[in-house]
């Protein structure tokens, strides 16, 4: 809430607000002339954070819990000491629950400085919008990060090591989103290791060499942001050596029931690995919780969804197309774009695309959103996929028209070569 998600979101709706204004086919006047308050802007994401943070301090005041606030080490008799305030309390329990999350990784020749070179935490507050970004990684936080500021008028590029963007999502999609993101401004660099890092005249220079051509590059830009992956708060966790097993890259390992080694103690969220998702570890939560009252509930990890919040939204769940046909050769897909989805025109968000991918037996194995709103949509094929029902199941299913739902719809009879509304 206060770092992450929600501010994120809503630089990119305040920001995506601020382009469509700027370039509507339908509104006459001195377009040109609107600018973007970016003071205003920040005011008024603190306001959303602050209304967000009360609530939960105040559902947890009507829960009974009290909250002490200060940095919590974990001994290795199973007490906790907490220091701050200048004083130091020490609490012990039958049960404790670790959640110490995550914070940017640096790269060994690139560390976070707050001011040229940034995590997203401070991108998340400049106060003043840039002239030229660049960001080192091309997956969620980068995109995002990258939309965000290249809608303001940055010169952002964006510098991926792999062949993709996105790594590990549909290839399809993916490179979708990658043609669409440039036509929006974005420079998009994909197979770009980058080697050294100079900083001088309030710019930093990035150099390295391309894995695709074998030649060299040297960017440079007013800001970099660190957006290549995460790492474990593991090492802020002890009050004395690890004692808890971890994993080579910090990660504490627990058992299906989020339980580590050590009886009692459980770990959840980012600490424990995995995909880095607030969702995912808000249901961790709710499963820890529940299994030291004496229950044994697991996460259905299959059945993770994710998105990217670009424009358009990507999400996704289970298996790539890849994925799927690297385990079985008898695997279908069906692919609907919202180019004939009436409501999507209606909305001047033509592109993209629903894909679903499925196994003999009609299971979905995996689901995959290119468009307007996909984050929402995904939610019904991630039910689906939860309860084990069928490609027919969602095709059956009556969706209101004109909604974006149809092409979920569209794409579930697509597989079984049923599209009303595209060639079969």
């Amino acid at each position: 809430m206060n770092y992450g998600c929600i501010p994120t979101k809503h630089l990119l709706h305040q920001t995506k607000v601020f382009l469509e204004a700027t370039k509507s086919k339908i509104l006459d006047g001195p377009l040109t002339q609107i600018v973007c308050n970016w003071a205003r802007v920040q005011e008024e994401k603190n306001r959303v954070v602050d209304r967000l943070v009360r609530g939960v301090e105040l559902l947890l005041q009507r829960g009974g819990i009290e909250v002490v606030k200060g940095t919590a080490l974990l001994r290795e008799d199973h007490s906790l000491v907490v220091r701050g305030g200048g004083g130091e309390r020490v609490f012990e329990a039958g049960t404790i629950i670790l959640s110490n999350g995550s914070r940017a990784a640096d790269l060994p020749f690139l560390k976070a400085d707050g001011r040229s070179i940034v995590s997203s935490l401070e991108a998340l507050s400049f106060e003043a919008v840039p002239k030229s970004m660049l960001v080192i990684g091309g997956g969620a936080i980068g995109l995002e990060m990258g939309t965000i500021y290249s809608r303001l008028g940055t010169e952002v590029q964006v510098l991926e090591i792999l062949p993709q963007i996105l790594p590990g999502s549909d290839r399809e999609l993916a490179a979708r989103l990658e043609v669409l993101l440039k036509r929006q401004g974005l420079k998009i660099h994909t197979q770009m290791k980058i080697e050294q890092a100079v900083t001088a005249d309030g710019r930093v220079t990035l150099k390295g060499v391309s894995l695709k051509s074998g030649q060299p590059f040297e960017f440079s830009a007013e800001r970099v942001l660190l957006s290549a992956g995460r790492k474990p708060n593991s090492d802020r966790l002890f009050a004395g050596a690890p004692f808890l097993s971890l994993t080579r890259g910090g990660y504490v390992q627990t058992n299906s029931l989020l339980e580590t080694p050590a009886p009692g103690v459980y770990a959840i969220g980012d600490l424990i690995g995995g995909k880095l998702l607030a969702h995912k570890a808000s249901h961790e939560g709710l499963a820890a919780a529940a299994n030291a009252a004496g229950a044994r509930e697991t996460v259905r990890y299959g059945a993770l969804p994710m998105a990217v919040f670009t424009d358009p939204e990507f999400a996704s769940v289970g298996l790539t197309e890849d994925e799927a046909r690297a385990q079985s050769d008898d695997v279908r897909t069906g692919l609907f774009s919202f180019q004939a989805n009436g409501r999507a025109l209606t909305m001047d968000s033509p592109e993209g695309m629903v894909k679903i991918v499925a196994g003999r037996d009609d299971r979905i194995l995996g689901a995959h959103i290119l468009g307007p709103c996909a984050s929402d949509l995904l939610a019904e094929l991630t039910l689906a996929m939860t309860r084990n029902l069928t490609v027919k199941d969602v095709a059956d299913s009556i969706h209101i028209h004109p909604t974006l739902s149809e092409a979920v719809m569209e794409a579930a009879l697509k597989v079984r070569g049923e599209a009303i509304h595209a060639v079969n």
